[in-house]
């Protein structure tokens, strides 16, 4: 096998012409030469340019070139990309590949470290077999020498780029080093401008930054041969002052720029504008943050014999993004170093303040406290010379008070009193008439006075007070007036004999604030005494008193319990009401929390139908009946359980201790039984029922309103399964009372949201079934649960007032649908609630409906029920006398069960009456007497009255038989048709066409 990386000339060219190729080499200069050349060629170029001179210079060839690599050719040649396949098909083995020309043939000279070729183009394809015999062993040689000259440049190569790795990784580290040094930021910057400078060409350069925000820019750092002078001298710009710079491109849309002016032209989308002097080569690359430019790093040559290269590009693009890194990191520890000397000024000046603070709080702590100490003598029990005593002490912890006297004027005020003083010159009187002198100087003005011996002789020479003193003379003088209200009672007086204790304008306050407080001391104990003596002159009056008021008292004790029965108790029936059970209760629960294996029970009960007791006998009769309810009802139970009257017909029984359900359902059972014997009320014998709701008590319960709302809410389950029964609270009772609030909540969404769809109901003729009319009724089509009946939320969109709006969507879309694409020749009726039937603008606001939609009102029917006629018969027989006269017809529905049903056939314009599927259930269940008369009466009155009859709830074929016996006409039900979307009934209608 041949050498790797050698070149092998296939079976061909076998060894055994080597020895004459040698013979042919030896004998002439030429080959000489060509070694010599071989030996003294290093660089992969300079082989392959000998190894193409040699075959070139040998007859028969017209062209070499070596190819290796992707761009390498020697000498320079385009590749046709269509001779692809065979170069590579060369390249993988060492036998010569022969092209489809005849006339060239491709080589491989060696393998590593990558292919290289000789390609070469024979003038005659005759000679080209002995042309490859006789270069074999030279080409062989001259491959080996390619392949070391390759590994060779791509081992200096690779020296080289790692050389450049270090330097770059030793840039990044300098970089990042200088961010985090003591440096300051101008040192900082030079320390960048000297790493660039180690990895390219960089006497001429700059960093400016960018703000995004403020759309500014800084050129941050700036040096330049040409144009020594930083644009904007260091201060923020507008970025419009650099507008169509090359600068200004890069920071714009993010990408490099290299090259002269001429190039960088045919770089930018627009024109250039040039600051400062032109440069020969100019290089500048964006900073960028997470993929947006932050600034821009330029360098420029003036001079040109140095240039920027790709590879430059490359390097400061890449060290960009770190130099950027490196600046918001020292601008950023820059900035908290900044904050933080700030701050410690700040919190210096703060604790500064704090401590002045300190100190005048403790003086007004101390000041707080001698105030307050003063406050205490004037009630504490000491006589009148022990609360002077120690007020002076208390004056002395405050200020110097070693001279001090308290003055008082008497109650005719013309005399001073001295009732306190201490002085170790000389002591004032007792008492003295008032004169002209400091105190009363005090007295007179009634504001504190502080004076010298120079500011008493000048009060002297302006006549505010007499000459000469009547104590030793003071070197310091400070006198407050004591007040109270707005007259002033006396003045306290402290004074000094040494020229060290002098008084100054914050003992004056001092003084003054402890002076009010010893004017209301003085003040308070001076009433205490009067109030003293007045005790004591009330006293016998106080015993004379307290005999009857000891009546008094016990009268009202006794109203009071009398009171206190009566807002706890029920006036009529005499039990506990609503607020002594809920006490009760949370005595209970209080217990129970503590013994919680403890329970208790509450019942809740109301009478069944209790209005229509009161409604038919009257309210006298009714409370006859709820006394005798309370009578039985505190039969039932034992002590201590309860028996309370919350409201109307509503009772509770508290039962204090119960071991088991058991025993509760046991109690409400007899409950029932005894409400349910026989009364004799108004000479009526009534058998009232009640319905029961039963909570059990425990340890979960926190108060008296928990346990009566889920009573409450089980007594409401009770009434819904049919009354006359009791209902145990439990857990899916709550769930179903979120579920209806919730219920609530998702119907105000359907009404918004329009998930409510009217469904039409076919009304037929009963003989041939044809299709004559229809009934809307309501559908639901919720998110989630499917289309609901109005079974399932018509008694809750009532409860929650939405009834009316959602009843009034039903119309406007059943209207616009029957208008739209129901037969012309069809009615419609639609169920009216007495809800709507009390506005009285129902009439008014329907044919509005009518209008817009453009349904004609002869083909409406509203459908009335008795029990809504009952609410007030004369508006409602005008309302739809009004209607008539458009042409909106009225329907009786459910007739037949109602309260007065043949008194409204002859006074109602009626167009239409339904009779109740209750008695057309009972057609086909054998021979029914009493159906069969009802409707067969119906149908005469209705026939006499000249009103169409609808038999509603027809479901089998022998009640449609029956009714069709009897002359009925119409009909609607199961059989005939269920109700569905409008949709359906027009593919229905498609079908029979």
């Amino acid at each position: 096998m041949p050498d790797a990386g050698g070149a092998g000339l296939g079976g061909a060219l076998s060894m055994k012409h080597a020895d004459a190729v040698e013979s042919t080499l030896s004998d002439g200069s030429l080959q000489l030469t060509w070694l010599a050349h071989l030996t003294a060629a290093h660089t992969p170029h300079e082989v392959a340019a000998v190894i193409a001179g040699l075959v070139q210079s040998r007859p028969g060839c017209h062209a070499a070139c070596v190819v290796w690599g992707l761009d390498n050719s020697v000498p320079p040649m385009r590749i046709d990309p269509a001779d692809a396949p065979w170069l590579d098909q060369a390249s993988k083995t060492d036998a010569p590949q022969w092209h489809a020309d005849p006339h060239r043939a491709a080589i491989r000279l060696c393998q590593q470290p990558e292919p290289a070729l000789l390609l070469l183009t024979f003038e005659s394809a005759l000679d080209s077999a002995d042309f490859l015999e006789q270069l074999a062993a030279a080409l062989q040689l001259a491959g080996q020498h390619l392949r070391r000259a390759l590994e060779w440049f791509e081992l200096e190569h690779s020296h080289q780029q790692l050389e450049r790795s270090e330097a770059l990784q030793r840039a990044l580290f300098a970089i990042s080093d200088l961010a985090g040094s003591e440096r300051d930021m101008p040192d900082m910057l030079r320390g960048i401008h000297a790493i660039v400078s180690t990895l390219m060409y960089a006497e001429n350069f700059f960093i400016v930054t960018h703000n995004a925000e403020l759309d500014t820019i800084r050129f941050l750092y700036f040096v330049d041969v040409e144009d020594p002078t930083s644009p904007g001298d260091g201060q923020d710009l507008p970025m419009s002052a650099i507008e169509h710079t090359l600068t200004w491109y890069v920071i714009s849309d993010g990408k490099a720029r290299m090259g002269s002016t001429e190039e960088l032209r045919s770089q930018v989308a627009g024109p250039i504008a040039l600051i400062g002097s032109d440069s020969f080569d100019w290089l500048g690359v964006p900073m960028l943050r997470d993929g947006e430019p932050g600034g821009a790093l330029v360098v420029q040559s003036y001079q040109q014999n140095i240039g920027y290269s790709d590879e430059d590009l490359a390097l400061l693009e890449f060290v960009g993004s770190h130099i950027l890194t490196a600046l918001e990191r020292k601008q950023t520890k820059e900035e908290l170093e900044k904050r933080v000397r700030l701050r410690t000024l700040q919190l210096a000046e703060a604790n500064r303040g704090l401590q002045l603070e300190i100190i005048e709080r403790k003086r007004a702590e101390h000041l707080q406290a001698a105030l307050f100490q003063i406050a205490q003598l004037a009630t504490a029990d000491i006589d009148q010379e022990e609360f002077y005593r120690r007020v002076h002490a208390v004056v002395g912890e405050l200020l110097n008070a070693e001279n001090f006297f308290i003055a008082l004027l008497s109650d005719d005020r013309q005399q001073l009193t001295f009732p306190y003083s201490v002085d170790e010159v000389k002591l004032p009187p007792a008492v003295r008439p008032l004169g002209r002198g400091l105190s009363e100087y005090v007295l007179r003005r009634g504001l504190p006075v502080r004076a010298d011996n120079a500011g008493i002789e000048e009060l002297v020479r302006q006549g505010e007070i007499a000459q000469g003193r009547s104590g030793a003379p003071a070197m310091c003088w400070l006198g407050v007036p004591l007040i109270v209200g707005d007259e002033t009672i006396g003045l306290v007086t402290v004074q000094s004999y040494s020229p060290s204790v002098v008084y100054g304008l914050a003992d004056q306050e001092l003084l003054s604030f402890v002076a009010s407080q010893i004017a209301n001391s003085l003040t308070r104990r001076r009433s205490a005494e009067s109030l003293q003596r007045a005790y004591e002159q009330l006293e016998h009056r106080v015993e004379e008193r307290t005999q009857a008021l000891r009546k008094e008292i016990i009268e009202r004790e006794r109203i009071q319990d009398q009171l206190k029965h009566q807002v706890m108790h029920d006036s009529l029936t005499g039990l506990p009401n609503r607020g002594y059970l809920r006490d009760r209760i949370d005595r209970v629960l209080s217990t129970i929390r503590h013994e919680t294996h403890r329970r208790c029970a509450l019942l809740y009960l109301d009478v069944d139908r209790f209005k229509i007791i009161n409604d038919s006998l009257g309210h006298l009769a009714g409370d006859e009946v709820l006394k005798e309810v309370a009578t039985r009802l505190a039969g039932c139970v034992r002590h201590p359980d309860l028996v309370a009257r919350l409201a109307g017909d509503e009772f509770a029984i508290l039962l204090e201790d119960v071991q088991a359900p058991a025993d509760v359902t046991a109690v409400a059972q007899r409950v029932l039984d005894a409400l349910g014997a026989p009364m004799l009320v108004a000479g009526k014998e009534l058998q009232p029922t009640a319905s029961v709701g039963i909570a059990i008590g425990d340890s979960h319960y926190q108060a008296a309103d928990e346990v009566l709302r889920d009573a409450d809410i089980a007594l409401y389950r009770a009434k819904d399964l049919g009354r006359k029964r009791f209902e145990l609270f439990d857990e899916t009772l709550a769930k179903n009372v979120v579920d209806v609030l919730a219920l609530e909540v998702e119907l105000r969404q359907a009404l918004q949201n329009d998930q409510f769809e009217p469904y039409f109901q076919p009304i037929c003729r009963l003989d041939d079934g044809e299709v004559v009319g229809y009934e809307a009724l309501i559908r639901w089509n919720h998110p989630q649960r499917g289309v609901l009946r109005p079974a399932d939320f018509i008694k809750i969109a009532e409860d929650s007032g939405l009834i009316e709006a959602i009843d009034w969507r039903i119309f406007e879309l059943s209207c616009r649908l029957l208008t739209q694409h129901g037969p012309a020749d069809t009615f419609m009726t639609f169920n009216v609630s007495a809800l709507h039937l009390r506005h009285a603008d129902f009439d008014t606001r329907l044919i509005e409906l009518l209008d817009s939609c453009g349904l004609p009102a002869s083909r409406l029917i509203a459908e009335v029920t008795e029990g809504a006629l009952l609410d007030n018969p004369e508006r409602v027989r005008a309302t739809l006398d009004r209607l008539r006269l458009v042409g909106v017809g009225a329907a009786l529905d459910d007739f037949g069960t109602g309260y007065s049903s043949l008194s409204y056939l002859h006074s109602l314009p009626l167009r239409m009456l339904k009779i109740d599927r209750a008695f057309v259930e009972e057609l086909d269940k054998g021979r029914n007497t009493n159906s069969t008369t009802v409707v067969a009466a119906i149908l005469a009155l209705a026939r006499a009255l000249n009103i169409q009859v609808i038999a509603e709830g027809i479901e089998t074929q022998a009640q449609r038989s029956a009714l069709l016996a009897m002359g009925c006409e119409l009909g609607q039900g199961y059989l005939l048709g269920h109700p569905s979307p409008i949709a359906h009934w027009l593919q229905a209608h498609a079908d029979t066409e």
